[in-house]
């Protein structure tokens, strides 16, 4: 696996996670099935020695999943679709014009008019 599929696919384990740890209860089979089916696809020794590790700090990472497949190859993984995690569509927002507030940046972390700094 490249460096730029690495990250892509880690990006892809992951993306999920922000949302999913906001959330009032956890729901430890779709946090650790992202990671699953992203990073070790194919290579169940992969994932069971990597939660193996993670469960040493964080006891239901990876429990009660199904085994995953050894017999995919990296060409199945990049045929398959990529799963859609299911992003809210945020409110539109309004500018901030619109709230009668000017667009000149005032204040820390922006200098002030004039300043030097």
């Amino acid at each position: 696996m490249s460096a730029a599929e690495f990250a892509q696919r880690a990006t892809r384990a992951y993306s999920l996670w922000p949302k999913e740890l906001l959330e009032q209860e956890l729901n430890h089979d779709a946090l650790a099935t992202s990671v699953q089916h992203a990073l070790f696809e194919g290579d169940p020794g992969g994932w069971e020695a990597f939660a193996m590790q993670i469960q040493e700090k964080v006891k239901w990472f990876g429990t009660g999943l199904p085994e995953i497949k050894a017999d995919v190859t990296p060409e199945d993984i990049q045929a398959a679709p990529e799963t859609e995690t299911p992003v809210e569509k945020p409110n539109e927002a309004a500018s901030s014009t619109e709230w009668g507030a000017s667009d000149e940046k005032r204040g820390w972390p922006w200098p002030q008019p004039g300043s030097t700094s």
